[in-house]
Order: structure tokens, then C-alpha cells, then sequence
């Protein structure tokens, strides 16, 4: 359905200023009752309007409002703003109200008077309450606009689904019958090879033919549900779906070891297991993404000194290229151009790929010193500003490293859930890898990271790193 991905930033869009404009009524509403409040204590305006009219309150009405947009944001309230729960929306609107209107206290009204007193009590509910009900109701009226639309236009998901089993027939029945507003339109069946066809034959795809069939039926979701409930069977169809970058679902009762490493969620209400979502919360991945941001840019200005010395020392040191960049998979298996200092002999590779070793000749004396310190990764920095990659995340790996690793554990598709990082908890605990075999070994502990992914777990890791960088066992 091709006009829901449009709409996707339109809704967005629409949240975001129905936000505002109800954040700034229910701030200029709680102004009203700081004047009255305020007058009850100790009088000292004349009237309300030449409150209201104060220099600092007019800028205050105008950027507090926008500042919130802020917070909401960080709140995951703007990632999916299409097809939303009404509970999931109470529910984030109450714990931002509370949040802001903390905030708020700490911004506009402490003050060195002493011991909180009753009136600041009034204060911060009356800020809650406001900045609750104002944004609610604006946000609850949207919603329901957007329902009533879906309804009156009939809008639909085009549903792809991978089988032709009994499986697919129970994922056909469950959507078929779904009570959302939003409806369901299966494309199609994808037969998988030794599967039986299970009727609808008018409707069964070649699996070759998947990338051409999501271009032209616009597929907005796939879900999994193969005869077969090996691991590898899923494996190796989510590192073929993975590139199309749509998301994908299953049935909860088909995987074992890839449920473990997956957060439950559900498809609107349907009993199925969201496979491209990251397992982490929607506000954790926002914060995530704001931390790697502040700090790639933090860094970047802190240690240009740095950066400057050793860009003149690979220079001085070998002929050849200051930066080394190369091709990476990231995200969603999206290619994208990793940076480092180079540290070794230029064309080292010139013979194929070949991953380097302790004793490794085709290290430059520099390029040595820079891994052992990890130096040469810095300009990645850029890579996270640029938002290719976070602080902390499965390493990227080359496409012809992939494929092997692949062929060996196919578990390494789900890496592709998350950005991949500087840093990594499988470079933490088992470092650089000099074969395939190692790869592998240091992907187990890539999959530990998804599994247990938080936002502690991340900095436990950046302290483990600084750890090694530190000691100089970078190598």
C-alpha cells in the first residue's frame, strides 16, 4: 500500500503540530494559574495581562512549547504514527506529562527560598494535569481522525506471506479475520522449496521472484510461516528478505533460538513477533541514537588535535592514502562507507581479501601503534554522526566475509536488527578476529549483546573498551 509509506511522515507530522499547539495552551493555561497562584502568595502584578505580557514569559511561551517537542520525541511517541494503541498512547502521554512537568519545576520554578513549599506542590500538578489533558486530548482526537479515516477509505496492508503450509493458511485465517480497523490484503503466497502447496494456488510466487513481487504489489509487511521450524530454514530467509527493508514478522511458535533474541511485540494487536524491530524500547533507541550523536560530535571537536597528528604521521610513514575507506554492511544489510586511518601498506589487499593477523607484515609501523591504542578506528566517529553506524553495536563486516560467516552460523542475520558499532561486546571480550573461524566465535558474543541489549549493557561495554584502549591490548 504505497500510500500508507507516504502518509508515514505526514501523520508524523501532524502529531508533532497538534503537539505543539496543545503543549502551548496548556502552557499559557498554566501561566494563568502561576499569576493567580502567585497573587494569592504575594501580590505584585496589577492584573493578568500585564503578567502574561513579561519578556520572559513571551519567550517563554514561544520555546518552552518547542522544547517539549524534545522530549516527546525522546518518548518514542513519533516512531510509528500510524495504526497506534489507544493504551500505548495514555500510557506515554501520562509519563511524559509527568516528566515535563518536573522539568518545568526545575526550569521555572526553584528557587533558593528553601524547603519545598505547599505552593510548589500546586504548581507541579497543575503543570501535570495541564500538559496531561491538553496533549492527550489533541493526540486522542488524531488518532480517532485517523481510524475513522482508515474506515471510511477501507486502506489496507498488502501482506506478503513466506510458505505454503498449513502454516500460511493459519497466518491467512488469523488476518483474514483480525478485528483491527485496518484491514489486510494478502498479495500472495511465497512457495518455499519441499513445501506441499495447501490450496490458493492462483495466488503461490516463486521464491526468485520475492524482490519483484514487494516492488510491484507495494508490500508493506512479510510474515514467515514455513512448514519447516528450523532455525536455519528462518535464518536464511531473513538474510534474504533483511535488504528489502520492510518489516518483517513470524509466528511465535516457529523459532526457538531467534525468539530468545527477539523482543515480543505484536502486529496490531495479531499474535506475531516483529523480527526487524530492535529489542530495544522506543525510547531507548531514541536516547541511544541521541548519546551516539552528541558524543561522535563532542569527539570529533575534542580530539581534531589528535586526529591532526596522526593523519600527519600516516602520511610521513608510507606512501599511500591518509584514510582507508571500505565497503561495510550495516543496518538492514544497507552498504555504507566505513572510515578508518589507514595502517597498512597501500594495495595490501591487492591479491583478495585478507584479514589481518598479530605479526601482520602489511602493518605499517604507525598502523601498529594506532591498533594497539585502536587509534585507526576514530574517524568511525563519522560514520555514527553520519548515522551509519552507533557507539556500540555488532562490528560491520565485509560481503564476502558475511557470506562465510553465514554459511558456517547462519545466526549471524540477526546482527542485522541493529546499527553496527565502534565498539562491540564480541571486540570487548574476544578482539580481532584473523579467520573465519574466529569470526564466527566473536559473532556468538555479537548475538549475546542483542539478546541483553540496553542502554547499561552499552555503557558497561564503552568502560570495558576505554579498559582496553588503556592497557594498549587493542591488538
Amino acid at each position: 500500500m504505497n500510500s500508507r509509506k507516504l502518509s508515514t511522515n505526514k501523520m508524523r507530522m501532524i502529531y508533532v503540530g497538534i503537539d505543539w499547539l496543545t503543549t502551548f495552551i496548556a502552557f499559557f493555561a498554566f501561566d494563568v494559574c502561576r499569576f493567580h497562584i502567585f497573587q494569592g502568595e504575594s501580590p505584585y502584578f496589577v492584573n493578568l495581562s500585564q503578567y502574561l505580557l513579561m519578556p520572559k514569559l513571551i519567550l517563554e511561551q514561544i520555546f518552552i512549547p518547542t522544547g517539549l517537542l524534545g522530549i516527546y520525541w525522546l518518548s518514542g511517541f513519533y516512531n510509528h504514527p500510524i495504526d497506534k494503541s489507544r493504551v500505548h498512547e495514555l500510557i506515554v502521554t501520562f509519563n511524559t506529562a509527568i516528566f515535563n512537568a518536573i522539568l518545568l519545576f526545575f526550569l521555572l520554578l526553584i528557587d533558593d527560598r528553601g524547603p519545598i513549599a505547599s505552593t510548589d506542590y500546586t504548581m507541579i500538578a497543575a503543570s501535570f494535569l495541564l500538559l496531561f489533558v491538553f496533549t492527550y486530548v489533541g493526540r486522542f482526537a488524531v488518532t480517532n481522525l485517523m481510524r475513522s479515516y482508515v474506515l471510511r477509505h477501507q486502506l489496507q496492508y498488502n501482506v506478503l506471506i513466506i510458505g505454503s503450509s498449513s502454516n500460511a493458511s493459519l497466518v491467512r485465517k488469523t488476518l483474514i479475520h483480525s478485528s483491527r480497523a485496518m484491514k489486510y490484503n494478502i498479495v500472495g503466497f511465497v512457495k518455499l522449496p519441499g513445501e506441499n502447496v495447501n490450496g490458493h494456488t492462483d495466488k503461490f510466487r516463486d521464491l526468485d521472484s520475492i524482490e519483484e513481487i514487494c516492488r510491484n504489489e507495494n508490500v508493506d509487511q512479510i510474515i514467515l510461516a514455513p512448514e519447516s521450524k528450523e532455525d536455519d530454514v528462518v535464518l536464511n530467509l531473513l538474510d534474504r528478505l533483511f535488504p528489502l527493508d520492510i518489516p518483517i514478522k513470524i509466528m511465535p511458535d516457529t523459532l526457538s533460538y531467534i525468539t530468545s533474541s527477539i523482543r515480543l511485540t505484536d502486529i496490531l494487536g495479531e499474535p506475531f513477533i516483529d523480527l526487524t524491530s530492535s529489542p530495544l524500547s522506543e525510547f531507548s533507541m531514541n536516547v541511544k541514537l541521541s548519546i551516539d550523536k552528541l558524543v561522535s560530535a563532542l569527539v570529533l571537536v575534542v580530539i581534531s588535535p589528535l586526529m591532526i597528528a596522526l593523519m600527519i604521521g600516516v602520511k610521513k610513514s608510507s606512501h599511500g592514502r591518509i584514510f582507508y575507506r571500505q565497503e561495510r554492511i550495516g543496518l538492514k544489510q544497507k552498504p555504507f562507507y566505513i572510515y578508518k586511518f589507514r595502517s597498512m601498506y597501500e594495495d595490501a589487499e591487492r591479491n583478495g581479501p585478507m584479514l589481518s593477523s598479530e605479526n601482520d607484515p602489511r602493518i605499517t609501523p604507525i598502523g601498529r601503534l594506532m591498533r594497539k591504542y585502536r587509534l585507526d578506528e576514530l574517524p568511525q566517529f563519522w560514520n555514527v554522526l553520519k548515522g551509519d553506524m552507533s557507539l556500540v553495536g555488532p562490528r560491520p563486516e565485509r560481503e564476502y566475509y558475511i557470506r562465510k560467516i553465514i554459511q558456517k552460523a547462519p545466526y549471524y542475520a540477526l546482527v542485522f536488527q541493529v546499527r553496527p558499532g565502534i565498539t562491540s561486546w564480541g571486540m570487548v571480550k574476544f578482539g580481532y578476529a584473523s579467520d573465519i573461524k574466529q569470526m564466527v566465535e566473536r559473532t556468538k558474543f555479537d548475538l549475546i549483546y542483542i539478546t541483553n541489549m540496553s542502554l547499561a549493557l552499552d555503557i558497561k561495554i564503552i568502560i570495558y573498551t576505554f579498559r582496553t584502549i588503556i592497557k594498549g591490548s587493542g591488538m
